[in-house]
């Protein structure tokens, strides 16, 4: 049996604030990487139920965060589509993505 770890330092100031976010994750050779922002999702088969740490530093914008948010759903309907072969509900969640993009500008209108 293997065993994977993934390390993430977050740096909070005097209000516990997240002022920098990074990451290690050696089998994927990925090594002090720095971030603007994380969404880690867990599910908990004791309690059913979803346990969420969401951080972001003062320095991610409004705009940076719009795109963070629609890319980590349109990326979620692929982990939706791959654990259950349910296409149409993961095309719905795309679909959703797409017209929340277009209403934030982070899709353009052709």
């Amino acid at each position: 049996m293997a065993e994977s770890n993934i390390n993430i330092v977050v740096t909070t100031d005097e209000n516990k604030v997240p002022s920098r976010i990074v990451w290690t994750a050696e089998d994927g050779n990925v090594d002090n990487r720095e971030a603007k922002a994380m969404a880690l999702s867990m599910w908990d088969d004791k309690d059913g139920a979803a346990m969420r740490m969401d951080l972001w530093t003062k320095e991610m914008s409004v705009e940076e965060m719009q795109h963070f948010v629609c890319q980590t759903m349109m990326t979620l309907a692929d982990t939706f589509e791959k654990a259950t072969s349910d296409k149409p509900h993961a095309q719905a969640i795309r679909g959703f993505t797409e017209e929340l993009a277009h209403r934030l500008g982070v899709l353009k209108d052709d």
